[in-house]
């Protein structure tokens, strides 16, 4: 009768660790966002050479990831894109918040604002 208890018991503590660890592996499954920038130069020399290393450093160290930077794009339908396009990765769309009322986003601003015009949007990610 002892072994039954301790049988039953142990499957509860199993159950219970199990549900414990599931729900801790779904609260790390959060998506990413993705942040995607339309940039329309208005003097790009200064701006890939001024602004573009500043801005990488301050996103990099924000905790922002390059995805495409500038590569060559195509359009598929619709209307072409600006002059570059950006896409970031970010843990979150706080993050990314955090990142844009930093004083590092805030000091570029004046540089940012006299180089290029930009359009910027956020698309939450998909659950992995």
């Amino acid at each position: 009768m002892k072994t039954h208890y301790t049988m039953t018991l142990a499957m509860l503590a199993g159950f219970g660790l199990g549900a414990v660890a599931v729900q801790g592996l779904h609260a790390q499954a959060k998506s990413p966002v993705y942040q995607v920038v339309e940039i329309d130069f208005l003097d790009q020399e200064a701006y890939l050479k001024d602004y573009v290393p500043k801005a990488q450093a301050a996103i990099k160290a924000a905790g922002g990831k390059f995805l495409a930077a500038g590569g060559k794009t195509t359009t598929i339908e619709g209307e072409p894109p600006k002059s570059r396009v950006v896409i970031q990765q970010w843990d979150s769309l706080e993050k990314v918040q955090a990142y844009r009322d930093s004083t590092a986003f805030k000091d570029l601003l004046p540089l940012r604002n006299k180089l290029a015009k930009f359009r910027s949007f956020v698309v939450e990610g998909v659950p992995l």
